[in-house]
């Protein structure tokens, strides 16, 4: 083999090589600090269609017409952790840091989904993550779902609920 065939082929390996470094480096980085979730603008907000909730009723309340103001965990590795929800429009769920409920296991993606206020109801969207959410044991999609006091919500190996 001549010697100019042998410099291509050692060039040529140095950059496959760089190519390799460069998507691992890419990959890492996008596993820690996660992919940008895209923010509805306001006048997209409130036209977003509502999917009703198909799964099995939720737990009777004592008045239909409360208010949820906490989200409790009911199984998993954070059990009986309540977080206030105050007066928060939005919340996002995963296993970043930037997220509003942290949630760290294999199962969940860094944004794995959104719990969404609009008026006194709320609503849960899947991000599209991996392994799915599920409301009442039903997989949701990407389209916003009314989301019912006591309806247990499941991301990853955490179950919770809404609760007034």
């Amino acid at each position: 083999m001549s010697e100019l065939m042998l410099l291509v082929l050692r060039i040529g390996f140095l950059v496959m090589l760089w190519f390799f470094v460069f998507g691992v480096v890419y990959s890492l980085r996008s596993d820690l600090f996660g992919v940008r979730v895209r923010k509805m603008p306001a006048g997209e907000a409130g036209a977003a269609p509502v999917a009703s909730a198909r799964a099995a009723a939720p737990r009777p309340t004592a008045s239909s017409a409360q208010v949820a103001t906490r989200l409790v965990i009911t199984s998993g590795p954070k059990v009986g952790l309540e977080v206030p929800l105050g007066a928060a429009d939005s919340m996002t769920i995963g296993r970043s840091s930037e997220s509003g409920l942290v949630i760290r296991d294999d199962y969940t993606s860094s944004h794995h989904a959104r719990l969404s206020k609009r008026g006194d109801i709320w609503t849960l969207q899947d991000l599209g993550s991996t392994n799915g959410t599920f409301l009442a044991g039903q997989r949701l999609g990407d389209t916003p779902t009314q989301v019912a006091l006591g309806t247990p919500i499941k991301v990853g190996a955490t179950t919770f609920e809404l609760r007034a």
